[in-house]
Order: C-alpha cells, then structure tokens, then sequence
C-alpha cells in the first residue's frame, strides 16, 4: 500500500477502492482497478480485457473524466494520453480534447514534448509534438525510446540507432546496432556484438570490445562482461573493478552482487568484497537490508553482513 496525496488505492473484495492514513474509506471500493493520486486526479478503471475502461476520478470521487477510454497513460506535463476507437491523442485534466485523437499511439510527454506514431508498429513512423500538438520532429523514425531524457532522444533509421536533440538534429548519427538511452551523461552503445559508451558529442569513452553491458552507469559505475567474467568501469572506460567475477548485479545502495565459485557475496565501489561470497542467493540491498539463503535457510542481513530481522 503506497500512499500518495494523502489517499491509497485498495483492494477488497476484488474491487478498487482509496481510504486516507487512518484507514477510513474515502472512496468506495468499486472499480475493477484504480491508480494512486497524480496531480488531484486518480485512473480508475471498469471492464475485463481487451474491454477495458478507463477515466479518472478526483479525491471525492467524482468522475472528472468519463470512463469511456480504450487506455491512458500518466497525467503529466498538464495532459493525459488516451486512446479511444483505437485513435490516440491527449486529454487535459478536465477531459477536454487538446490534441487531436488522430494518431495511431502515442506516449506520455517528457521534457515538454511527445512521441507519436501515424500507424501500426513495423509500418508507422515515429516523431514528436509539442503540447499545442504541433509537429516539432517529422514523423521519419522506425523506432524511439518513448520519450527524450537528459535532452537526447534515443531513435532508429534504417535498423540503426542513433540520437537527437530537441530540434531534431542528429547529434549522434544513426549508425549503431543496438543503443540504450542516456544515463548520468552516457550510453551504452552496441556495434558489431561488441559494446561500449559514448558521451553526448558521440565520442567513443570506450573501445567497442565488451560482451555484454548493463543499460547504463548505476552509482557512478558500469557492469560489463567480457569473455565470460564481469566487473565495473567508470565513465573514462577505466577497469575499476576487475572482470574476474562469473555473475554480477549493479549497485544498489553502495553495494554490488557478485558472484564466483557458485557462491554471492557484495563488494563496494573501490572493488573490496564487504560480505563474503558464501551465499547460495543474495538480494540487492533495500533500506539496508538484504535477502540471502545460506544452507536452505533463508534470512536478512546488514551492510556488515550480520542478521538482522526481516
């Protein structure tokens, strides 16, 4: 149970419902799903699929917004997209229609504007509006990742990735195999098999020669493979953590898995193993704590690797 504008949605009975921090029922569990709060408004939703329903509520649960759309995505940046007789546009927080519902999809906005498509994926091109609805970035691209991050949008022309900025201008030429989207300043481009990172000017951080890599940095550090063993890089490409490991996790909370001789322990970001690999099953750490299973026992454990209670 998630609280979010001094509301959380429940379950009871198989029906959707709010009740405030003292547990009373504000909203009548009725609905076949509801969404926490966003912005004074709440997605609920009627019907089984492919039939479903959707609107929205506001927090003395009058419908603000009819429950008559196919889907809708999150009320951000001031608009809601929805789909409705399998058309798509945007919404504002009173249902008035402010983009036209014409095109095939389309995603929630990010950094102020929205990704589109004009028809089904494999035969439709992606491109982007603003939130007057106009077109901002022609509609040319195979491919997006739903949206821009850290000002760069991550896109496919020709089965080749590359980025743009929010002119449209390809910053980045659509050349690689495989690209994930900017992280902390970089991303983890794929060329040949091979992977590597670039920064925002394209320049390679790293020779294209690992394996395999993680989608992005993760505190600072990089998880990547290679011939089979797994350690960490910064973002100059420098081995920080040595590629000796046979499995490893990103960080969490200043910590890594890993794993080696058939065992899991955690090392911190110098490389120094913190608690021992000795585990049969480690979690990543969560407020602290960690889940691990030693022997057939199952139980929790600290940074310093002493039990604790669950």
């Amino acid at each position: 149970m998630k609280f979010s504008e001094g509301l959380a949605a429940i379950e009871l009975n198989k029906k959707w419902g709010f009740i405030d921090a003292t547990g009373k029922e504000i909203i009548p569990s009725k609905y076949d799903f509801a969404d926490n709060f966003n912005g004074g408004i709440a997605m609920v939703r009627d019907g089984k699929y492919p039939n479903y329903k959707h609107g929205f509520i506001d927090k003395t649960g009058n419908e603000v917004i009819p429950l008559l759309y196919k889907s809708v995505g999150k009320f951000s940046d001031g608009l809601i997209a929805v789909n409705l007789n399998d058309k798509c546009g945007f919404i504002d927080k009173t249902g008035k229609e402010i983009i036209p519902l014409k095109y095939e999809c389309v995603w929630d906005f990010r950094e102020g504007l929205a990704m589109v498509r004009n028809n089904p994926y494999g035969i439709g091109k992606c491109g982007f509006i603003d939130k007057a609805g106009k077109e901002i970035i022609s509609l040319k691209y195979e491919q997006g990742d739903e949206g821009f991050k850290e000002g760069m949008e991550l896109v496919v022309l020709d089965g080749k990735y590359g980025f743009i900025d929010k002119t449209g201008k390809e910053i980045i030429l659509p050349k690689y195999d495989f690209a994930f989207s900017f992280r902390d300043g970089f991303a983890v481009i794929n060329l040949n098999k091979k992977w590597g990172i670039i920064n925002k000017t394209g320049i390679e951080m790293t020779p294209l020669k690992y394996d395999n890599a993680a989608k992005g940095f993760t505190e600072g550090l990089l998880l990547v493979e290679l011939i089979g063993k797994w350690g960490f890089i910064d973002k100059t490409g420098k081995e920080i953590i040595p590629l000796i490991y046979d499995d490893a996790e990103e960080f969490q909370e200043g910590l890594a898995r890993i794993f080696l001789n058939k065992k899991w322990g955690f090392l911190d970001k110098t490389g120094k193993v913190i608690i021992p690999m000795k585990y049969d099953f480690v979690s990543d750490f969560n407020e602290g704590k960690a889940k691990v299973k030693l022997n057939g026992r199952e139980f929790s454990i600290d940074k310093t690797g002493k039990e604790v209670s669950k």
